[in-house]
């Protein structure tokens, strides 16, 4: 009898699943980009170095009696730091018997949405552990403090940048904010698992995680993030591989049945980091104890 060309089979779940894998990993980042106000993305080959910079040179006397030549000064942008954009992959693999104990979704998808938020979370630890190698300094008492001092060395540093209050960016641990927002009326929101509070104290966008250090707030311009990522759907990859992915570019999933053991495997590729462009137009604010 002939088979019904209508009929759904096992390859056509996995490519369902793979969309779905791609579009839940890439909604997190989407709203991980409105929150940041990252607009800035750049798309790297494979191995291609990302470099931070920092900023050297000082403003000459202005002081110019009259006929005499002007001083020249000097400011030049310098490589501060390299870092290699590398392709992650990672598998898991699910067998007949937990798919039919189980059900295909309990067995399969769900476990693909753990793996996306597992992925998503090797971003957010990346991202911090990045961002709080700031060279900027500051220091204040209490974390009311400590926000307005990071704020000044921000607004000095960007001076001449054209950056606005608004887009302005802090971060900041749960535990030295919890007592403020109990206390105070504020819109709470979470994205990309973590916790993003609008206009604190009037001023402030903040976000709320603890890859930042309790007693430190981290501070930098919306605007010198950058997210870098690499096609895992690029030509020369196309070639050889068959992932799904979207129009971002940013995941790459491939879902795949073995028969000699009666297994089914999702694979996922990604090379995606948040780096800040100045390294030095980072702050990380020190909340000391009041005396």
């Amino acid at each position: 009898m002939a088979t019904d060309p209508k009929m759904m089979k096992a390859a056509d779940f996995a490519k369902v699943s793979e969309v779905d894998f791609v579009a839940t990993f890439n909604k997190g980042i989407r709203v991980l980009q409105e929150v940041l106000g990252i607009t800035r993305k750049v798309e790297k080959v494979p191995g291609q170095n990302i470099k931070t910079y920092k900023v050297t040179g000082k403003l000459e006397s202005g002081e110019v009696a009259e006929g005499e030549v002007i001083p020249l000064s000097k400011y030049q942008t310098e490589v501060d730091d390299t870092f290699e954009l590398t392709v992650k992959k990672y598998r898991k693999q699910v067998t007949l018997e937990a798919i039919n104990e189980k059900g295909y979704e309990q067995a399969v998808t769900d476990t693909d949405d753990q793996m996306v938020k597992d992925i998503q979370g090797l971003i957010r630890k990346s991202f911090f552990n990045f961002v709080v190698t700031g060279t900027g300094e500051a220091s204040g008492t209490g974390l009311k403090g400590a926000l307005a001092n990071t704020w000044g060395q921000l607004k000095v540093f960007y001076e001449d940048y054209d950056v606005a209050d608004s887009d302005l960016l802090y971060m900041v641990n749960p535990l030295d904010i919890a007592d403020y927002l109990a206390d105070t009326d504020v819109t709470v929101q979470t994205a990309f698992g973590m916790t993003y509070v609008k206009n604190f104290l009037g001023l402030y966008d903040v976000l709320v995680h603890t890859g930042i250090e309790q007693g430190k707030v981290v501070g930098t311009a919306k605007n010198n993030i950058i997210l870098y990522y690499t096609n895992p759907k690029n030509a020369e990859i196309a070639k050889a591989f068959d992932f799904t992915g979207d129009e971002t570019g940013y995941i790459g999933v491939h879902h795949d049945v073995h028969y000699d053991n009666l297994t089914t495997d999702t694979v996922a590729i990604y090379g995606l980091a948040l780096y800040g462009e100045l390294i030095d137009g980072i702050v990380v604010g020190t909340i000391e104890d009041p005396q």
